[in-house]
C-alpha cells in the first residue's frame, strides 16, 4: 500500500514504470486481479515490489519473513527472486485473502518456499523467536498500523545482525508531516519514524518509494 509511489504525477510515474519495472507475468497478473479488490489499496506498488526483489539479492537472503500477505504480491515478489532452497514465512490472519494469494504462488511455482501462518502476527513472532532468533535475512513488515512497534522489536529479534527489515507505509499517504492528523494509526507510525531515527541497533534509509519504505539494517554489535 500504496499501488504507486506518492508524489509523481501519472507522466512521470509511466516513465518510471517503462524504463525501470521487469515486472514477470505472474505478477502482474496479480496484480491486475487485486486490482479489482475492494481492499486493492492495500496492495505494494510493483516498483517498490522490484526494489525489494533486489534487495533480497544483494544480502543473498535465503530465509525471510512477512509481515502482512494480503493478496500475496509481496511475499510472490520476494519467493521468485531468492534461490530454490529459500524459505518465507508468511504472516496473516485472513484466510479470505490468502486464498488469492496461494493460488498465485502454485501458479508461479513458489508454494513450496512459502510458509504461510494464519494467527496473530505477534503470536506466529513469538513462537519463531523460542527456536529461530538471528536467523532470517529479510523481513517485511506491511500489516496492522497500530502494531508496527511490536512488529518491529520481534523481527530485530529474528533477522541476523547485518540482516535487513523493511517496513512499509512510513509516510501513510503524506500524513505523518500532517500535525493536524492525530488519529491512533497515524501517530503510531510518526512515532516508529521517531524511534527508528534514534536507533542504535540499526542503520536506516527511507526510500520515497510506494507510500514510503524504511529500511533499517541490523548492526553486527548491538
Amino acid at each position: 500500500m500504496t499501488k504507486q509511489t506518492l508524489g509523481l504525477d501519472n507522466n512521470l510515474r509511466d516513465y518510471l514504470l517503462s524504463v525501470s519495472v521487469r515486472e514477470p507475468e505472474i505478477l502482474m497478473q496479480l496484480r491486475q486481479e487485486t486490482a479489482q479488490h475492494p481492499m486493492a489499496i492495500m496492495q505494494i506498488a510493483p516498483e517498490q515490489g522490484q526494489l525489494m526483489s533486489l534487495l533480497v539479492q544483494l544480502i543473498g537472503a535465503k530465509k525471510t519473513l512477512e509481515v502482512g500477505v494480503f493478496t500475496g504480491y509481496s511475499a510472490l515478489v520476494v519467493a521468485l527472486a531468492l534461490p530454490p532452497d529459500a524459505k518465507v514465512v508468511a504472516c496473516d490472519i485472513s484466510e479470505e485473502y490468502t486464498q488469492i494469494a496461494r493460488r498465485y504462488w502454485e501458479k508461479a511455482g513458489v508454494s513450496h518456499k512459502i510458509d504461510l501462518h494464519i494467527a496473530p502476527a505477534v503470536e506466529t513472532l513469538d513462537k519463531l523467536i523460542q527456536t529461530e532468533l538471528e536467523t532470517f535475512d529479510f523481513a517485511f513488515i506491511d500489516a496492522d498500523k497500530s502494531a508496527y512497534d511490536d512488529y518491529y522489536e520481534r523481527c530485530l529479534q529474528l533477522v541476523r545482525p547485518g540482516g535487513l527489515i523493511a517496513i512499509d507505509n512510513v509516510l501513510w499517504f503524506g500524513r505523518v508531516a500532517q500535525e493536524e492528523v492525530q488519529d491512533n494509526r497515524t501517530k503510531k507510525i510518526r512515532a516508529l519514524n521517531a524511534k527508528l531515527h534514534q536507533d542504535a541497533r540499526v542503520n536506516i534509509s527511507l526510500v520515497p518509494v510506494g507510500d514510503g519504505l524504511m529500511l533499517a539494517q541490523k548492526k553486527h554489535s548491538l
